[in-house]
């Protein structure tokens, strides 16, 4: 007998991918087969296939921000990428299929309406990318990260990775420190400059005695100029390119300073850690800050856009942090995680292929 099929469509940054793979994880555990559909050339072709799913390719990206001529072609381009995406469906023959953003998922989600599969649709930040909200049209169901995405979605909050829900409480890990604070900074696995200029002259304004505790998690392409600038502020910080135990990581900090996307936000919040969100400012419709904004309205988080961080505000805000007030607030972050998310998504997608069956 022949198992079940979930198709899942994702790509172009790890915030649709990762909670993708989560979700995928959980129907392998439950007996299901399960696909992807994505673009070979961009991240996808390399995290998913390393996790041990077939990766079917399909053609297809964004236009916005794009010339006009890049415009002008993107409805050929859709209709080439949606009969690509038939003749996949046609070989598959998926049981439901789960949409979790970037434009790839575009065409996969109009040929799911077309055939009659099963379409959940997944929004992970607080404002619903182009894709989703044109395939929120066709889905069977919506689900969203945030509660105010997309009006008509059950939140679901978004799959973050397994060993993040094993750490101790944050009430505990905190009681068992003393000394200066650990500060955390995520750049990204490019690195974001503003974080990476400013830091170093913020924490070289800080008495030796009265420093936090630094790593830096700069990007690869920043590393050597990181570690200079450190050492030019006269600050001995720990800088890494990347950082492949997160989990650890995350328990160890005080405190974490990093953007806001969807996932790091879900991260944060799961691990029960103090943040201080700096958004990219450049994020399409802004959706970093109203990520941020779903945890600092709770007193979970603060944030700063960076037009407004410099190194003598963030130089001055730290020192004004104590370890007893970062542990209320990151108890408080984890108040609103959801944990059993990737599980929730799952019982979705099955609950969906037995209705619509």
């Amino acid at each position: 007998m022949s198992h079940p099929l979930i198709l899942i469509m994702a790509g172009g940054t790890g915030g649709h991918i990762m909670p993708g793979l989560a979700v995928a994880d959980v129907m392998k555990s439950r007996g299901w087969s399960v696909a992807w559909l994505g673009n070979p050339e961009k991240m996808e072709g390399h995290l998913v296939p390393a996790r041990g799913y077939p990766l079917s390719a399909v053609n297809f990206a964004g236009v916005r921000g794009k010339g006009l001529l890049t415009k002008l072609k993107a409805p050929f381009q859709l209709l080439s990428a949606m009969f690509q995406v038939w003749g996949h469906f046609t070989r598959m023959k998926p049981s439901v299929v789960l949409g979790m953003g970037g434009y790839v998922a575009l065409p996969g989600g109009l040929v799911s309406w077309l055939k009659g599969v099963p379409l959940v649709v997944h929004e992970q930040n607080a404002v619903a990318g182009m894709t989703n909200t044109v395939l929120a049209k066709f889905a069977q169901c919506l689900l969203a990260g945030f509660p105010i995405s997309l009006p008509e979605a059950r939140v679901v909050g978004n799959p973050v990775r397994a060993d993040l829900l094993k750490l101790e409480p944050p009430t505990q890990r905190y009681a068992k420190r003393s000394g200066a604070l650990n500060v955390l900074v995520l750049g990204g696995s490019l690195g974001a400059t503003a974080l990476n200029r400013i830091m170093p002259q913020a924490v070289g304004l800080i008495t030796e005695q009265d420093r936090p505790v630094i790593t830096h998690q700069s990007g690869a392409q920043h590393i050597t100029a990181m570690s200079e600038q450190y050492a030019q502020a006269g600050v001995d910080a720990l800088c890494l390119p990347f950082i492949d135990d997160m989990a650890n990581a995350l328990a160890t900090a005080d405190l974490v300073i990093c953007r806001a996307g969807a996932m790091t936000v879900a991260e944060v919040a799961a691990a029960g850690v103090a943040a201080l969100f700096v958004p990219f400012p450049h994020a399409v419709d802004d959706h970093q800050t109203a990520n941020a904004v779903y945890l600092t309205e709770q007193g979970g988080a603060w944030l700063i856009q960076q037009k407004d961080l410099t190194a003598l505000w963030l130089s001055q805000w730290l020192q004004a942090r104590t370890r007893a007030e970062l542990a209320e607030v990151a108890a408080q972050a984890q108040r609103y995680a959801q944990p059993d998310s990737a599980n929730r998504i799952a019982d979705i997608c099955e609950q969906v292929c037995k209705v619509t069956s």
